[in-house]
């Protein structure tokens, strides 16, 4: 599964290659309450077909409605900035929340070169920045960090692709297959640990990257940094508070494990008696995710999620 915007270049090549025309938007500056942020992209065929979203809905609707009507003009290889929501009348037009205003670039395209290196890039787990020139139109492509953001200086667009943020999965079980989908979605890397070869099976390609050895030698492996998070799944003692003795004393952003209170408590006992801290003891999440009643494997998976994407967030 794609993400939502890499989605958006896979359908962008596929068109292109079948000789259509297309028009790529991308959000570049929001101001007020926008429904869609800097980098999201909305791609437009010449029979008004779209892939991808920069807003909810309705200025899409005007975006199609531009080509249908004429007022979609190519200028050379000059990329033009449109912007929509510079008035409240506007807008409520449009169906922007009161006083939001976004603004976007609009781009020809005329083949998919740049856009099959950067999924190729992405394929590889690598984070590409992307630069647009808005007066010419010259587009170049470079590795970037997981702390480079995107930017606009009225003259050049940065944009980045590919998952700034990583997951490691300890265990690769049913449940972490769940949430490696989720993860994916949100645009998460996706790492997986399991010396137990019996599990690891069934695991489609690109679903997740294996980490091999030990969970407490695949966490040392994966170096964790701030945009790092670590969960146990295999409910396995042994295995678990491996990583977990490891990843307590990382930088990663989000430390938990599968299990329930009682078990919770047990288990912090236990890493207690190991040498772990109680400043440490109070980073682990267990049990996991947040209160939704959730019992099944998909459940689990969407509750533990929106946990880590709140941490990641730093929503309250």
């Amino acid at each position: 599964m794609n993400s939502v915007d890499l989605g958006v270049l896979h359908d962008i090549k596929d068109w292109l290659a079948e000789g259509r025309t297309v028009v790529l938007y991308t959000v570049v500056q929001t101001w007020g309450s926008a429904p869609r942020p800097p980098g999201a992209m909305l791609a437009l065929r010449d029979d008004g077909v779209v892939s991808g979203s920069v807003s909810g809905g309705c200025i899409e609707d005007d975006l199609i409605a531009r080509l249908h009507d004429g007022r979609l003009q190519r200028n050379g290889n000059q990329v033009q900035l449109v912007t929509y929501g510079l008035t409240v009348e506007e807008a409520a037009r449009f169906g922007l929340p009161c006083g939001g205003t976004l603004r976007l670039t609009e781009e020809w395209l005329n083949d998919a070169g740049w856009i099959d290196e950067l999924l190729a890039r992405c394929n590889d787990h690598e984070l590409v920045l992307r630069e647009l020139d808005l007066h010419t139109g010259a587009i170049r492509l470079s590795a970037a960090s997981r702390d480079d953001a995107h930017s606009f200086d009225g003259h050049c667009l940065r944009t980045l692709y590919g998952p700034r943020w990583r997951l490691l999965l300890i265990g690769a079980g049913q449940l972490s297959r769940c949430v490696a989908d989720i993860a994916r979605l949100l645009d998460f890397d996706v790492l997986v640990c399991d010396p137990r070869s019996e599990f690891n099976q069934g695991w489609e390609a690109g679903q997740g990257r294996f980490v091999p050895g030990m969970p407490d030698d695949a966490v040392l492996a994966i170096e964790p940094d701030p945009r790092t998070a670590i969960v146990a799944l295999t409910h396995d003692p042994r295995l678990d508070d491996m990583a977990l003795l490891t990843a307590l004393d990382s930088q990663a952003f989000y430390v938990g494990a599968l299990g329930s209170r009682v078990n919770s408590e047990k288990r912090k006992r236990n890493l207690a008696t190991l040498g772990v801290s109680e400043a440490a003891l109070a980073r682990l999440h267990g049990p996991i995710g947040l209160p939704i009643g959730s019992h099944t494997p998909a459940e689990i998976a969407l509750s533990l999620m929106a946990q880590v994407v709140a941490l990641k967030n730093q929503a309250t």
